[in-house]
């Protein structure tokens, strides 16, 4: 399995809308069958980061997720509300 991991940083006005847009985003995600887990974290100490985790269970899967209504619905709104550009890893499950 291929793990994405997502660092988000969020204009602090739009924390609330960023959390509903992402979670919307998640829901239908984890429906997709190439999706083995999809989560959302927000930092405690710093409530404007947001971590998304996102598990693949093949290399095709990231792409196919890309393609998806809801992953485009999300970019446009989400993309606008980020107080700078995201940042990606891709690691591979060892256990």
């Amino acid at each position: 399995m291929q793990v994405l991991v997502v660092n988000i940083k969020v204009k602090p006005s739009q924390i609330e809308a960023f959390r509903a847009a992402t979670l919307e985003n998640a829901f239908h995600s984890k429906k997709e069958p190439g999706i083995a887990r999809f989560e959302l974290l927000q930092d405690q100490e710093e409530p404007s980061h947001f971590i998304l985790i996102e598990g693949y269970r093949d290399a095709d899967a990231p792409a196919r997720h890309r393609e998806t209504p809801h992953y485009a619905k999300w970019k446009e709104l989400a993309e606008p509300m980020m107080a700078e550009p995201r940042t990606r890893a891709l690691f591979d499950l060892l256990t």
